[in-house]
């Protein structure tokens, strides 16, 4: 677990990150420290799996093709399976949840035909069914959550998915993996530094860019009662639903997925972080309580193992 002063470097930089072309001086300059001190602690916090990357979190399905996929695998083969699903570059994601669906993981790609190329060649490979679940609609997705508090800024309405120019899919690529740990890592990545700072700015404007910070692994700060809950909610309320979960703080993540029927009949998703298994059982029921979501089939899977957590890949 990160000590606390990993805690408070890390949750400090979750958004915000500066714009500047020395951001880790700025850091510095407000931290009462040196840039060689912050970006040395930082390199520290990467190395001992803290946090994944800093750099910019991208909207879903904005700079490329996403699916949150699910399959039902024997625990006698669930190491292996998990690890030939890690083992596609496309995987960012691979978890084992609470529930016969047990391996959960998201596939990325630059085109939606990349995604389910992938998701064919797991499910040949594996020979097991896999469940397909893409974004149908989101409501509120920012794991940039307070470490403290456990809450994070709701997200604002969004419009229409801008398209991208060919350079600005390349620079994409470029900072998918992170910013370089370097004092201007701005500069380093094929395109002038003042067009990438302008280009995140606008990103961020935009909201093609969700936030540009720390990547937190929350595991490693004592979140390890996470969970999914779902609920099969009528199409026509599924909207009105999604936005009083979204409102919650308690809420991390919050949107609307496909159906996958017969087998899967859920479409409103919402996660729960937590560090008390109790605790998080407590808030599932006061959702379903206080939202009116308690007259719904549901169910709530918790996180068991985490295989796989990495940035996606869009190049």
């Amino acid at each position: 677990m990160g000590a606390p002063s990993d805690l408070g470097l890390a949750n400090a930089w979750q958004r915000d990150f500066p714009l500047l072309p020395r951001p880790f001086a700025e850091i510095a300059a407000r931290s009462g420290t040196h840039e060689s001190e912050i970006l040395n602690h930082f390199e520290s916090l990467k190395a001992a799996g803290v946090i994944d990357r800093i750099g910019p979190v991208f909207r879903p399905n904005t700079v490329g093709a996403s699916c949150l996929a699910a399959m039902e695998v024997s625990q006698a083969r669930l190491e292996e399976v998990a690890a030939l699903v890690s083992g596609h570059r496309g995987v960012n994601h691979n978890y084992e949840r609470d529930h016969r669906y047990n391996l959960w993981f998201v596939v990325t790609g630059r085109l939606e035909a990349e995604v389910q190329w992938t998701l064919s060649c797991i499910e040949y490979a594996a020979q097991l069914p896999v469940l397909r679940l893409p974004l149908l609609e989101e409501y509120h997705i920012d794991l940039g959550f307070d470490l403290r508090t456990g809450t994070a800024p709701r997200s604002r309405p969004e419009g229409a998915r801008p398209s991208l120019t060919a350079d600005e899919k390349s620079l994409v690529a470029r900072l998918a993996g992170g910013l370089p740990l370097v004092p201007q890592p701005y500069a380093g990545l094929g395109f002038p530094e003042a067009q990438v700072i302008e280009t995140l700015g606008r990103w961020l404007d935009a909201g093609i860019v969700r936030r540009i910070g720390a990547v937190v692994r929350h595991r490693s700060f004592g979140y390890q009662a996470n969970a999914m809950l779902v609920w099969d909610v009528p199409d026509e309320a599924v909207a009105q639903a999604g936005a009083r979960l979204a409102a919650d703080p308690a809420v991390t993540l919050c949107y609307r997925r496909a159906r996958a029927l017969p087998e899967w009949p859920y479409n409103l998703y919402c996660m729960v972080h937590g560090r008390e298994h109790g605790r998080v059982l407590y808030e599932a029921k006061r959702l379903n309580l206080s939202l009116g979501l308690a007259g719904y089939p549901r169910s709530i899977l918790f996180s068991k193992r985490c295989f796989t957590q990495r940035a996606a890949r869009y190049g």
